[in-house]
């Protein structure tokens, strides 16, 4: 799956690209499966070794975290005004009840405090700002609560990738880097589809055998 690597996603869209993904899956419910963390810090690691992309790191992490606080807006929008059909929405294929409960607890346990949170746990940072909006937060906190998570997730994985970047050994294996970033990406969205594959029943397996 080419547009879960973060390298191939920079190279081919550019900041734009990093811009798209990074508001998507702030706040749009197709975006859980999308790689923000291990894009901002391959992002990161490019800036410093000046590979694909050329702006000063202060602009990245500046429209990095816009985009990010511009996501959760968004998210937050679409739950208050669609949140209560959204509780009741039937499973899909992208769509899993599962993940909106799961942030729903979250936002119960930790309360405005979740919207900072939630920006470093993938999927729930997804639907954290859905549920604030369908739990009518208040939008002030919310809006000071977004701004400080989406500049220190935005911000901070790009910084640390820019810094881990200079580092001799991980100029020298940048190329590895970037494959194990990859596999960090893609885990989570494989552990959701092995969490959600069909199980095989009991029964039918113990026949099918014996009909061989």
């Amino acid at each position: 799956m080419p547009f879960l690597d973060p390298e191939w996603l920079i190279s081919t869209f550019g900041l734009i690209g990093i811009l798209a993904v990074v508001f998507a899956e702030s706040g749009l419910l197709i975006g859980f499966f999308l790689p923000g963390d291990s894009l901002l810090f391959t992002a990161g690691l490019l800036v410093a070794d000046g590979t694909y992309l050329h702006q000063p790191l202060w602009l990245m992490c500046l429209l990095v975290s816009a985009a990010a606080v511009a996501g959760d807006q968004f998210g937050y929008l679409f739950g208050r005004r669609f949140g209560p059909a959204l509780f009741r929405r039937p499973d899909s294929r992208l769509f899993r009840q599962e993940n909106l409960t799961r942030a729903r607890e979250f936002f119960a346990k930790y309360g405005a405090r979740s919207i900072v949170l939630a920006r470093f746990v993938p999927i729930v940072r997804t639907f954290t700002p859905i549920v604030a909006g369908a739990s009518h937060m208040h939008y002030r906190r919310f809006l000071t609560c977004n701004l400080i998570g989406g500049t220190l997730w935005g911000s901070g994985v790009t910084v640390l990738g820019y810094f881990l970047g200079q580092v001799a050994f991980v100029k020298s294996n940048i190329e590895f880097i970037l494959v194990g970033i990859v596999v960090v990406s893609v885990v989570p969205v494989g552990i959701e589809v092995l969490r959600h594959r069909p199980a095989t029943r009991p029964g039918r397996s113990r026949r099918g055998r014996a009909g061989r």
